[in-house]
C-alpha cells in the first residue's frame, strides 16, 4: 500500500505506538491476583516467548522482502495463505473494535459525552490517519509518541506515589485462584503473537529491514511489558484499572484525554493498514486488484460500529483464540525456513503444512485444559515445528499434496 521506504526510527516509533494501548493496560489488570513479583515474572516470560516468535516472523519477511501474508504463502502456498489472510483481517477488525471500545471508555471517563460518541471520534481520527498514510505521518507520529512516553511516565509516578505502597509491592488482589501462572504467561505472550501476521508489512518496507525488525521487536516488547505492569500495579496498588480515573488524579485532564485518543489511533492504524495489505494479497491470489486503502477504511468502519454496538470488557477468550491460530502457523513457517530450507512459493496449496497447522491448532485447544507452568504456546510451537520437519523428512516429496 505504501511504496516509500520507511526508516528504522520510523518503525521503532510505529511499534512504540502499538505497545501503548488501553487494551494492554486492561490485560495487565488480569495479573493482579498473582501479586506484583509473580505477575511481573509471568509478564516477562510471556513476552520473551512471544517476542522471539514476533522477531522470527519479522525476520522471515525482512530476508525475503515480502509482506506478512506473502511470507505465509512460502509455507502454505499461493492460495494456501488465503485462510490466514481472512483470519488476519478478522482478528485485526476485532482488535480495532476492542481498542476503540477501551479508548472510548477511558476518554468518556475524562470528558463525559457518551462512550458511543467517543467511538465515533476515534473512528473518524483513524479514518483520516489511514487516508494520509504511513510515510506522511512520520513527523506527527514522532510528536505523538513523545507525548505518549511522557504520559506513561506520569501514570507510573501517580501509581507509585498515590497508591498503597505496601499493597503494591507485597500484596495482590483478593482472588488468588483467578489466574494460574501458566495462563498468565499465555496472556502475556498473546499480545506479541497477535502482531505476528502484521510485523512484516512494516519491516519489509524499511530501508534496513533486518535492523528494523530487531528494533521493532525490542521496542514493542519493552513498551508492552510496561503497559502490562501499569495495569497490574494500578489494580493492586490503587484498586482501579480505570486509566481515566488515574489521569484525573494526576491532574492531566485534557492532556490525558488527548494521549488516550492518540494511543488508540496509533495502535489501530497498524491494524487497519495491515488489514488492507492482507486484502491485497487475497486479490493477488485470484489475479484481482483489491485496493488496500479502501479495505482499510472498510475495516475501520466495521470496527467502529462494532465498538459502538457491543460491549468488549473481557478479551481473554479472544487472546487465546489468536494464540491457537497463529502460534502453530509461525511454527510451520520457522520449521520450513530454517530446517526445510523453503525460500519461495512453489505450490498453490501446500496441504502437508496446512494439515500440520490444523494439528497444531487442535493441540493448542487441548493443552488449554492442562495446567502447564510454562503456558501452552511454547509446547505447541515446539511440537508443531518438530512435526513439520519430521513429516517433510519422512514423506516422499509432494506425496501427500498429490494425494489430496
Amino acid at each position: 500500500m505504501e511504496e516509500n521506504k520507511t526508516s528504522v526510527l520510523s518503525n521503532g516509533l510505529i511499534w512504540f505506538g502499538a505497545g501503548v494501548s488501553m487494551s494492554e493496560i486492561l490485560t495487565g489488570t488480569y495479573f493482579a491476583p498473582l501479586g506484583i513479583k509473580t505477575g511481573l515474572f509471568a509478564i516477562l516470560i510471556g513476552h520473551i516467548i512471544g517476542g522471539i516468535l514476533l522477531f522470527l516472523a519479522g525476520y522471515l519477511g525482512a530476508k525475503t522482502r515480502n509482506n506478512a501474508m506473502e511470507t505465509v504463502a512460502v509455507s502454505f502456498g499461493r492460495k494456501g495463505n488465503l485462510p490466514f489472510s481472512v483470519l488476519n483481517i478478522l482478528q485485526l477488525a476485532g482488535w480495532l473494535a476492542i481498542l476503540n471500545y477501551d479508548g472510548a471508555l477511558a476518554a468518556n471517563g475524562i470528558f463525559s459525552v457518551g462512550a458511543g460518541a467517543w467511538c465515533g471520534v476515534i473512528g473518524i481520527l483513524l479514518f483520516l490517519w489511514v487516508l494520509v498514510g504511513l510515510k506522511r505521518l512520520e513527523k506527527i507520529n514522532m510528536v505523538a509518541m513523545t507525548a505518549l512516553f511522557l504520559m506513561t511516565l506520569v501514570l507510573c509516578f501517580v501509581i507509585v506515589t498515590r497508591g498503597n505502597f505496601e499493597t503494591l509491592f507485597n500484596g495482590s488482589s483478593a482472588n488468588k485462584d483467578a489466574l494460574t501462572f501458566g495462563a498468565a504467561i499465555e496472556l502475556s505472550a498473546a499480545m506479541p503473537l497477535s502482531w505476528i501476521p502484521v510485523i512484516s508489512d512494516y519491516t519489509s518496507n524499511s530501508t534496513k529491514p533486518v535492523k528494523a525488525t530487531v528494533v521493532s521487536t525490542i521496542v514493542y516488547c519493552l513498551v508492552s511489558c510496561w503497559m502490562y505492569l501499569i495495569g497490574m500495579s494500578a489494580a493492586i496498588g490503587m484498586g482501579t484499572s480505570d486509566i481515566a480515573q488515574i489521569s484525573l488524579r494526576a491532574g492531566l485532564g485534557v492532556v490525558g484525554l488527548l494521549i488516550i485518543l492518540f494511543s488508540t489511533v496509533t495502535t489501530n492504524f497498524l491494524a487497519a493498514h495491515s488489514a488492507g495489505v492482507s486484502g491485497e494479497v487475497i486479490g493477488e491470489s485470484f489475479s484481482k486488484h483489491i485496493n488496500g486503502k479502501y479495505l482499510s477504511v472498510l475495516v475501520v468502519l466495521i470496527g467502529t460500529i462494532a465498538a459502538i454496538l457491543y460491549p468488549m470488557d473481557n478479551i481473554e477468550d479472544f487472546l487465546y483464540l489468536i494464540n491457537s491460530v497463529f502460534a502453530p502457523m509461525i511454527a510451520v513457517m520457522i520449521a520450513d525456513f530454517f530446517f526445510n530450507k523453503k525460500r519461495s512459493v512453489t505450490k498453490e496449496w501446500d496441504w502437508t503444512n496446512l494439515i500440520v497447522w490444523l494439528i497444531g491448532l487442535s493441540l493448542y485447544r487441548v493443552l488449554m485444559h492442562v495446567d502447564i507452568v510454562i503456558g501452552y504456546t511454547l509446547p505447541d510451537i515446539v511440537i508443531t515445528a518438530v512435526l513439520c520437519v519430521i513429516v517433510h523428512r519422512i514423506l516422499p516429496k509432494n506425496r501427500l499434496d498429490k494425494a489430496l
